[in-house]
């Protein structure tokens, strides 16, 4: 890498990406460089929804006008990633807040509702309430419904990666910045950074370096003497099997944390838990505990939970601002744009924190406008209204289906998924008709799509290719698929059968860690058999030696 960049960008969630965007569309010369996948982190457990956030109306309004407006930008700009998921609010006798209070409150809330393209609330009867989900607990009293906009997360973020490709920007994922360049004034001129595929450190000067690392926000600036100061939040999701229903119910966990399940795509998640976090950045996972906290807290309204399948469950960190003597709950989820050279006298260096899924585009924009002064560029942000890649035209996924030979599911998924980008992977059939074949029967994920993915996202890993393509994330955890898929990666990486394997194994061991919270007793013992049966069978050397087979 040749030459200094104007930006270089820390982290690839969704604020990374969404800066590398920004920045690469105004014509900075711009580098993203991220430790693991893109979105592996805060971006991909979040809960996957574009929303004004009803409970900040409250106490942050603001948080609520901007998470709407910016929602409606990004519907617009990435049309065919996103799906409205109808919410429904049963009241109970007893609530803090009956359906007087309720009425009001979604009120306050239409008025943010033509920011992000959404419906009317409606007030429901008792009757009508059951009526529309019978599964509710028979003794409401009514319900409030809404809606907000879901979306694949690491799909977006695979998207904003691509499109600051197409403008030039250079993009890294698993390279991990070690380090930054600093100049005799102390100000920061690049950042140091390993290349963990290929085991090499480089130096990558720049003129500003943009820290977009979430939760690592504070270990980055660190490196430069300063001081960022966040309150971590640990929140999980659990997942199910299937959409138990096509309505997100909201209920009260025992402690009157407001929680939800909701459908999202094929499956159903509920959520979420905020706790204040002070482990392990690098090795977080959901407990048994937190499982029944939700679980518990669900089957207030809806009492049949626990008769559907749990397959997984997600964990993440929030990068919130820091607050002292304040509920989690009750935290901002404001953001700030840190600029360290006002701020301490440290150029060079801009930190991005704080904020919630909803306003990247904004936070992303805001962070760009800054640097964008620092070096004297007079471009103006087209990040609302340039779409993303795949949302450029519709798809008609019939056609599609027909054209390709596929399932109308695996076409309709391929549309969702890429847009108007899936033409890319149908040419791939011109090469080779059984590429047209499922790799993945749980999320229909073809062999074009795999090959695609290796060839054009930046796939270096199985796990990569989760977040691409959900290969894996059925309640098969990757056994109906994970070698199947390696060998594919192998083969269009030249990579080695060994090399292969023990991806397959790295990848069959994360999907295991996020399955146990879930499971016990007799179910953990089965899915144990299972899973032995199964690695044993493929006699490909997954377990560890000293793990034994």
């Amino acid at each position: 890498m040749e030459g200094t960049f104007d930006v270089a960008i820390v982290g690839g969630g969704v604020n990374g990406t969404g800066a590398a965007r920004d920045c690469a569309m105004r014509g900075l010369r711009t580098i993203l460089i991220e430790k693991n996948d893109f979105s592996s982190g805060t971006s991909w457990g979040s809960s996957g929804l574009i929303h004004g956030g009803i409970r900040y109306l409250g106490f942050d309004r603001e948080t609520t006008r901007t998470t709407c407006q910016d929602s409606g930008f990004v519907r617009r700009i990435a049309s065919h990633l996103i799906f409205r998921i109808p919410f429904l609010h049963p009241v109970f006798r007893g609530d803090r807040y009956g359906l007087e209070m309720m009425e009001i409150a979604m009120k306050a809330y239409d008025r943010f509702r033509t920011l992000k393209g959404a419906k009317e609330h409606t007030r429901l009867t008792r009757d009508q309430a059951l009526a529309l989900e019978p599964g509710l607990n028979p003794g409401i009293l009514g319900a409030v419904t809404w809606d907000e906009w879901g979306i694949d997360v690491p799909r977006l973020c695979m998207a904003n990666a691509l499109s600051a490709r197409e403008s030039g920007a250079e993009i890294m994922n698993h390279a991990e910045v070690i380090g930054l360049l600093r100049n005799a004034q102390g100000n920061v001129t690049g950042v140091r950074v390993k290349n963990l595929t290929r085991r090499e450190v480089i130096d990558v000067d720049a003129k500003i370096t943009l820290n977009c690392a979430g939760p690592w926000v504070p270990r980055i600036c660190r490196m430069a003497d300063v001081d960022v100061r966040l309150r971590l939040g640990k929140g999980i999701h659990v997942v199910y099997d299937r959409r138990i229903s096509n309505i997100a119910i909201t209920s009260e966990a025992v402690d009157g944390r407001g929680i939800f399940m909701a459908p999202h795509e094929n499956v159903s998640i509920i959520g979420t838990t905020d706790d204040d976090y002070y482990g392990d950045l690098d090795d977080l996972h959901g407990t048994q505990d937190e499982v029944e906290y939700l679980i518990q807290g669900i089957e207030r309204a809806f009492p049949g939970i626990r008769n559907y399948r749990r397959t997984r469950v997600t964990a993440a960190l929030r990068p919130t601002l820091h607050a002292w003597g304040k509920y989690e709950d009750d935290l901002s989820r404001r953001y700030e744009v840190f600029d360290h050279e006002a701020r301490e006298g440290v150029g060079g260096l801009v930190t991005l924190a704080g904020g919630k899924l909803a306003a990247y585009r904004l936070m992303a924009q805001d962070a760009t406008d800054l640097i964008a002064r620092k070096l004297g560029v007079s471009a103006a942000c087209r990040t609302h209204v340039e779409p993303l890649p795949g949302a450029e035209a519709p798809v008609d996924f019939s056609d599609m289906a027909c054209r390709a030979g596929v399932s109308l599911f695996a076409a309709r998924t391929l549309a969702y998924r890429h847009g108007a980008r899936a033409d890319g992977i149908l040419s791939l059939l011109e090469e080779n008709p059984r590429w047209a074949d499922a790799v993945c029967p749980c999320e229909q994920v073809t062999e074009a799509e795999v090959r695609y993915a290796a060839r054009h996202e930046m796939v270096q890993t199985l796990s990569d290719l989760w977040f691409r393509s959900r290969v894996g994330m059925g309640p098969c955890h990757g056994m109906a698929c994970a070698l199947r898929a390696s060998q594919i990666l192998a083969e269009e990486r030249g990579v080695s059968t060994e090399q292969a394997h023990e991806e397959v194994r790295r990848f069959l061991e994360m999907r295991w860690r996020d399955k146990l919270p879930v499971i016990d007793g007799i179910e953990l013992a089965q899915e144990e058999l299972v899973r032995a049966a199964f690695i044993g069978t493929a006699c490909f050397g997954v377990f560890r030696k000293d793990e034994g087979v």
